[in-house]
């Protein structure tokens, strides 16, 4: 593990596949079956479970648990103490434990103290406002909060609101970003569905 940098009081379990260049930082808990890419930043007291595939360049803030069953792909940040979910009827009884998956999509962003619960999908560059709690999939671009979290927007690649429509058409709508300049372009069917 060349220019890995791990803690000195981090657990990282014999077999955990840790990338170049990743920080694994004091009271992590990597167990022995995580895949971990290149340049992640892994904060305080972070547990990573086994069998989690986290992509490359990902931050994942200060108390965060990321169970078995979720996959992280690259550029995604996971703000300070948010939650992932992985069994839609727990209990503490019993044998009846199955892994429902969630997926968050290259770039996404999620809050601090935000609650990702199971089977939903985040998609690619979305943003999760802090405090919401995510109950259903989330479009590419989507900007949602509350709970549950209701997709009140879209943000470009770079973070920021996309609040300018360029042209709109039965299947397409194409948002200006004003800071980059950059064109995003939305389905139809989904841009409808934000809440004014």
């Amino acid at each position: 593990m060349s220019d890995v940098l791990i803690h000195e009081l981090a657990v990282v379990d014999n077999g955990a596949q840790i990338g170049k260049g990743t920080r694994i930082w004091h009271f992590v808990h990597v167990r022995g079956t995580a895949k971990i890419g290149e340049g992640c930043n892994i904060g305080k007291g972070v547990y990573i479970d086994g069998d989690v595939e986290i992509g490359n360049n990902v931050k994942i803030q200060n108390g965060v648990s990321v169970y078995h069953g979720v996959t992280i792909e690259d550029d995604v940040f996971c703000g300070p103490h948010m939650t992932f979910t992985n069994d839609m009827y727990p209990r503490a009884f019993g044998d009846t434990f199955e892994v429902s998956k969630t997926l968050v999509k290259k770039g996404a962003s999620i809050g601090a103290h935000a609650t990702i619960v199971c089977d939903t999908t985040l998609g690619e560059y979305c943003m999760v406002g802090s405090g919401s709690v995510v109950t259903r999939d989330v479009p590419a671009n989507g900007l949602v909060v509350g709970n549950p979290a209701r997709l009140i927007g879209f943000v470009c690649t770079c973070g920021k609101p996309l609040n300018e429509v360029i042209s709109k058409n039965e299947k397409i709508v194409v948002l200006l970003c004003s800071p980059c300049d950059e064109q995003v372009m939305i389905p139809t069917e989904t841009y409808e569905k934000k809440v004014r």
